[in-house]
């Protein structure tokens, strides 16, 4: 079994672009897509630079062609759909259309510090601003509610008394770099596994 993958994406794009270097040789995931909702953003570059075919998806089309983009993605035969860095809220539509099949990266440890407008930046202000002692990131399974559905994979880092929102971002991207990818080892063992 192969699965093949769709990335959304709306900023630079350097989780896609290690999950395209990570999974480069292994042959039971194929990237066939990348899904962004902003034609400026640096995601585009890195997916042409590794010959990722690109789809630019505005919100109001994501919110009102919602069919349209599920039929492309089963023509596609897309069976796993990875958020890295996507900023809209995916559509009911596509959660039933695609049940347990899209996960996303979340740069706190769920449940703290998830919901609307908790995202990038704004989840490590509102960190320091809460005097954590400790924050991470969370892969989890997307449902009808921001930053609800259930947890994946967590791994923690420890925020310094003189930590900024900027060293805290560089803290959590190094954890996003290293497992964001294992979990996807650990969807893809488990789905060929269901399928034996």
């Amino acid at each position: 079994m192969v699965i093949n993958a769709a990335v959304f994406a709306s900023g630079e794009g350097s989780n896609a672009e290690n999950l395209f270097v990570h999974f480069a040789n292994d042959p039971r995931i194929k990237f066939k897509i990348v899904v962004c909702n902003n034609e400026k953003a640096g995601v585009i570059k890195r997916a042409e630079q590794y010959r990722k075919t690109v789809q630019i998806i505005s919100k109001a089309a994501l919110e009102n062609y919602t069919e349209q983009i599920i039929e492309f993605l089963k023509v596609e035969q897309v069976n796993l759909i990875i958020l890295a860095g996507f900023l809209l809220k995916i559509p009911p539509a596509f959660i039933k259309a695609f049940p347990d099949q899209i996960i996303n990266l979340h740069p706190s440890l769920l449940p703290k510090f998830g919901g609307k407008g908790m995202y990038g930046m704004n989840v490590h202000q509102a960190v320091i601003a809460a005097g954590e002692t400790e924050s991470g990131i969370t892969v989890h399974y997307v449902n009808e509610e921001y930053d609800k559905g259930a947890i994946i994979l967590q791994e923690k880092c420890t925020v310094l008394r003189e930590d900024t929102a900027e060293t805290l971002a560089k803290k959590i991207h190094t954890l996003e770099w290293k497992f964001l990818p294992l979990a996807v080892e650990q969807l893809i063992a488990n789905k060929i596994t269901l399928s034996l």
